[in-house]
C-alpha cells in the first residue's frame, strides 16, 4: 500500500511533486497545463485520449471569465459549487491518490492557495457499441451485450434492474494497473455475509495488475490452480446477469472485459442458457433435456463406444452392430486421440481465421480431411460418427470453460478405458464423480442441489419454471426476503 502524501503549503511544491510522480516529461500522452485564472495559478493534469476535450474547453472558458474578487471568500467551495459547472467533480487531499486518479482518466486541477485538489471526471474511452455476444445467441430476445468499458456495463445493468437497493460498489485492484472493479448485487436479496466474504477475498488480491482481467481474478478466487472446472460463471448478456442478481447472486464487473463474473455458480448454472427461458415452459424443459443429453454424450459416448468395441461380450445380441466393421490401419485408441487433437487444431484454426475464410475452413475440414482420412483407412466411419456426436455435445454446452473441462475428462476416461478396460472405465467414472462431489464453489457443493440433496431446488434446476414462479430463489444463496426490507 502506498503511503499517504498530504498537500504542501506551497503550490509550486504540489505541482512539482505530481509532475515528478507521473514523470510527465517522459510520456508524451501525459499533459500538464500551466494556467492562470482570477489572479491564481492553476495546473491541470490529464491523459491525452482519456478525456473529453470539449468538456475541458468549456470549463476553461468558464474559468477565464472569473474575476479576482470572485474567489476572495471561500474559493474552494465557490469553485466546486458554482464556478465549475460539471456533474462529476470530486476533491482529494492526497497527492499520490490524485496522481493515480489522473492515470485512470479524470483530470486533476491544482489551484494556488487551496488545500485540496479538484478532480474533474470528464473521461472517455475508446469503446465499441453493445452487440449480441457470439457465445450466447438467442432466437428471440435482447441483442445487447456487455462491452469493455465498465461504466457502460453498469448502465446496461441499471437498465435491467431499476431497483433502489441495487448496489454498484467500486474497488481498485492491482498495484500498478489499478484496474477498476465493480461489485454489483441487490442489497435486499443478496446474503450480506457472502458479499462481505467476496469483498474480503478481493481485498486480499496482491498483484501488479490484471492482464487477463476476469480470468486473473478467477485464479485468485477459485484457489485451485489445477482444477479444470469453472467455479465462476461468465456472461456477456445483461439480462442473464440481472436474472442471477434477482436470485441473490453477486456480479463482478472488471474494466477492460466484456464478460462479467457471476458468483457463486454451481455446475447447473453453467448448463443454463437464455434460449430456454425465451420459449414456453414446455419447450424450455424439452430444450433443457436435449442439452443435458448432449453434454452427457460429450463426456461418456467415446469411452463407452471404445469399451463396447474392444469388449464385445458386454453387448447384448440386439446391439451387436455397435463397433467398427473395419477397424482401420491403426489401433482404435490412436484414432480417437488423433481425431481429438485434430478437432482442437481445427478449433484453434477457426479462432485465428478471418470470418471471410471461415466457410472455406469448414469445407476443408469436413470434406477433404474427414472424407479422405476415412478413404485411406486412417479412421473408420464409426469413429467419425461418434466423434461428431461428442463434438456436437461439446458445442451444446453453454459455458465455454465447462466444455473445455469436459473435453479433458473425456480424454482421461478414454485413456484409462484403453489401458484397463471395464475396470478402468468404472474406476475412472467413479473418481470423476467423487471429484465433482468434493469440489466446492464459495463454500457450497459444486453439484448442489443434487449433492447435498435438495429435492425442491433440484426440481427447479431440471424443470424450466414458468415466469410467475421465478421468485423461488436458490436456498444455498441464503437470500433475504425483500418484503421484510421494504421501508
Amino acid at each position: 500500500m502506498e503511503q499517504e502524501k498530504g498537500l504542501y503549503h506551497s503550490y509550486e511544491k504540489n505541482v512539482h511533486y505530481i509532475r515528478d510522480y507521473l514523470k510527465v516529461e517522459k510520456s508524451f500522452d501525459l499533459i500538464h497545463l500551466d494556467l492562470e485564472y482570477a489572479g491564481r495559478k492553476m495546473s491541470l493534469f490529464l491523459v491525452d485520449g482519456l478525456v473529453k476535450d470539449e468538456i475541458l474547453h468549456y470549463l476553461m472558458r468558464f474559468l477565464a471569465q472569473l474575476e479576482e474578487e470572485d474567489l476572495d471568500d471561500k474559493p474552494f467551495e465557490k469553485l466546486m459549487q458554482k464556478y465549475i459547472p460539471y456533474v462529476e467533480i470530486d476533491k482529494e487531499k492526497d497527492l499520490n491518490k490524485a496522481a493515480d486518479w489522473v492515470l485512470s482518466g479524470p483530470s486533476a486541477l491544482v489551484v494556488e492557495g487551496l488545500d485540496k485538489i479538484i478532480l474533474i471526471d470528464a473521461r472517455t474511452y475508446p469503446v465499441r457499441s453493445p452487440k449480441e455476444p457470439d457465445l450466447e445467441r438467442v432466437v428471440r430476445g435482447a441483442r445487447d451485450g456487455f462491452v469493455e468499458t465498465i461504466i457502460f456495463n453498469t448502465a446496461l445493468t441499471r437498465r435491467k434492474i431499476r431497483d433502489r437497493s441495487l448496489r454498484m460498489e467500486y474497488m481498485s485492484i492491482g498495484r500498478r494497473s489499478k484496474t477498476d472493479i465493480c461489485i454489483s448485487y441487490i442489497a435486499d436479496i443478496a446474503d450480506p455475509k457472502k458479499v462481505e466474504q467476496l469483498k474480503k477475498h478481493l481485498d486480499e488480491i496482491d498483484t501488479d495488475g490484471l492482464p487477463m482481467a476476469e480470468k486473473t481474478i478467477e485464479e485468485y478466487l477459485s484457489g485451485k490452480e489445477w482444477n479444470p472446472y469453472p467455479t465462476i460463471r461468465y456472461t456477456e448478456r445483461p439480462d442473464t446477469a440481472a436474472a442471477h442478481m434477482y436470485e441473490g447472486h453477486i456480479v463482478i464487473m472488471i474494466d477492460g472485459s466484456p464478460s462479467v463474473m457471476i458468483t457463486p455458480a454451481t455446475l447447473w448454472h453453467h448448463l443454463q442458457h437464455a434460449e430456454e427461458y425465451r420459449q414456453k415452459p414446455f419447450i424450455g424443459v424439452y430444450l433443457k433435456m436435449v442439452r443435458y443429453i448432449a453434454i452427457f454424450s460429450s463426456i461418456f459416448i467415446l469411452p463407452m463406444y471404445y469399451l463396447l468395441s474392444t469388449e464385445p461380450g458386454l453387448l447384448p445380441e440386439e446391439l451387436s452392430f455397435v463397433g467398427p466393421q473395419d477397424v482401420g490401419k491403426i489401433p482404435l485408441i490412436f484414432q480417437f486421440l488423433i481425431a481429438e487433437i485434430g478437432i482442437d487444431m481445427l478449433r484453434m484454426a477457426a479462432i485465428h481465421t478471418p470470418s471471410a475464410l471461415a466457410t472455406a475452413l469448414g469445407l476443408v475440414s469436413a470434406i477433404l480431411i474427414g472424407q479422405i482420412a476415412v478413404e485411406v483407412g486412417l479412421f473408420s466411419n464409426e469413429v467419425v460418427l461418434y466423434l461428431a456426436v461428442a463434438v456436437m455435445g461439446t458445442y451444446c454446452t453453454p459455458s465455454y470453460e465447462l466444455s473445455l473441462a469436459n473435453r479433458i475428462i473425456r480424454l482421461g476416461l478414454l485413456l484409462v478405458t484403453a489401458f484397463f478396460g471395464l475396470k478402468g472405465f468404472v474406476i475412472g467414472t467413479t473418481v470423476y464423480l467423487l471429484y465433482l462431489i468434493n469440489l466446492n464453489t464459495f463454500y457450497i457443493g459444486y453439484l448442489w442441489p443434487f449433492i447435498p440433496f435438495d429435492g425442491k431446488a433440484l426440481y427447479n434446476v431440471i424443470i424450466r419454471r414458468p415466469v410467475p414462479s421465478t421468485e423461488v430463489r436458490p436456498s444455498f444463496l441464503r437470500p433475504q426476503d425483500p418484503d421484510k426490507n421494504k421501508s
